[in-house]
């Protein structure tokens, strides 16, 4: 490891306090119960990281937490449940957030290393330090299911890490709380206020001869041990590049229809036990349903899980073929299907994230909207599922970069991993890889 390296000792923390609501909601409220699907992300955790490089001293100059306690305090009265607390209603039913204004757990910490030091050299496991998370005890009744940690680096810049639950939110309601936060800390209006109405469907009731539904797990942290993570940032120019390659075959294919098409393909390649030469390993694509919902729309604010998990399966191995087959299948994507996925929904005890491949699209996560000063996006923003296993994740994200650019994060198997990231026909687009933990 080079002097210029982080290690995982160059992380401090200092302490934790609590930041509650401005403005208590009323301690005892009670929350609508979670949705069936909210249920079924109980093996999952989420974690996000925004980083700025204080260009404006807009955090700190010296260690304190000054500028972001009132801006909390304001924004979390108007999201309850990330102040609120996990329970059990009766003994058949499902889990509540106690809307009870405990407060959300902030650590602070330091960074013995520069922003610039930390984004070109730290691995995936050394920015899990980055988001502070505990386990979930079998009393979850005073346990925290959102925390946030704020870490300032040498010389300027800081991290600000969140981690929930993933019963409680998807990544989309973090970016969202986070654009929030900043908005408030600017005096502006936020723009998607959080919405908490249910969805229509929740869990089938279960009859008396069936027995208790198990609680959610005690969640791993951050990165687990037999899972390597890496991340991958493509130009706008470059992306722009390879969809003018594939206009004749598909155009209308966007950066999401691309890069899914060619990790899938890369990746189906390094697993050949499983998968002969003519066929791609099968796919499942996570996407957000927030905007597909027209006969029976929710708000973009929703406060919650919206993601609709669909499968898909070829045999052409072929780029150009693979690409437009992604397409197709999410533009042919019926409102019909995604209600009736979560009707199926019935036990929370499974993995969401990884049994079959999966490829989460997030063009409708917006996390470089959130700015605490104007024009001070942040410069880069880390999004990691917790608990994911068996054959890998892809998330496709937009980058701080305008345009078309893009960042892939891949969850594989460390061999696979190692094998991806010398992948010539990834390292062709030349990509700038980050958090490489191999």
């Amino acid at each position: 490891m080079s002097s210029h390296s982080p290690s995982s000792s160059q992380v401090t923390l200092h302490s934790k306090l609590t930041a509650v609501s401005s403005k208590p909601n009323g301690s005892g409220k009670t929350h609508h119960e979670l949705s069936a699907l909210d249920l079924a992300m109980a093996q999952h955790t989420l974690h996000m990281v925004l980083y700025y490089r204080d260009h404006q001293d807009v955090f700190f100059e010296s260690f304190g937490l000054d500028w972001w306690r009132q801006s909390l305090s304001e924004v979390l009265t108007m999201y309850p449940t990330v102040t609120g607390r996990l329970l059990e209603q009766g003994h058949h039913v499902n889990w509540q957030v106690s809307c009870n204004d405990t407060g959300v757990r902030v650590v602070k910490a330091t960074v013995d290393a520069t922003l610039s030091q930390w984004l070109q050299s730290a691995s995936a496991s050394q920015e899990a330090l980055l988001v502070s998370w505990d386990h979930m005890p079998l009393d979850p009744t005073t346990w925290s299911p959102y925390q946030i940690q704020i870490s300032n680096f040498k010389e300027g810049g800081v991290a600000i890490g969140i981690s929930c639950t993933h019963m409680l939110a998807d990544l989309t309601c973090l970016a969202s709380f986070f654009k929030s936060w900043t908005l408030v800390h600017r005096n502006l209006p936020i723009t998607n206020p959080p919405s908490f109405t249910p969805l229509p469907f929740t869990p089938k009731p279960l009859s008396n001869g069936d027995a208790k539904p198990p609680p959610p797990p005690p969640q791993p942290t951050m990165q687990t041990k037999d899972m390597g993570k890496a991340t991958f940032k493509f130009s706008s120019s470059t992306m722009k590049q390879c969809l003018s390659n594939f206009h004749d075959i598909c155009p209308n294919a966007t950066p999401f229809d691309f890069l899914c098409a060619l990790f899938w393909t890369r990746i189906s390649h390094l697993k050949p036990l499983k998968n002969n030469d003519q066929t791609l390993c099968s796919l499942s694509i996570c996407i957000d349903f927030r905007k597909r919902l027209l006969k029976a729309p929710i708000p973009f604010g929703y406060f919650g899980n919206a993601l609709h998990f669909t499968k898909l399966s070829l045999e052409n191995k072929d780029l150009g073929n693979v690409v437009s087959a992604v397409n197709r299948h999410l533009a042919g994507l019926e409102e019909e299907e995604i209600w009736s996925a979560m009707e199926r929904l019935g036990s929370s005890n499974r993995c969401m994230y990884g049994a079959e491949l999966t490829c989460v699209s997030m063009e409708e996560t917006l996390p470089y909207e959130a700015m605490f000063s104007d024009n001070e996006k942040p410069v880069h923003v880390s999004c990691h599922v917790g608990n994911v296993a068996g054959e890998g994740l892809i998330m496709v994200m937009p980058s701080c970069e305008e345009g078309l650019a893009r960042a892939v994060t891949v969850m594989l198997p460390h061999e696979e991993l190692a094998e991806l990231i010398k992948d010539e026909a990834i390292l062709q687009l030349d990509p700038t890889t980050l958090f490489a933990d191999i």
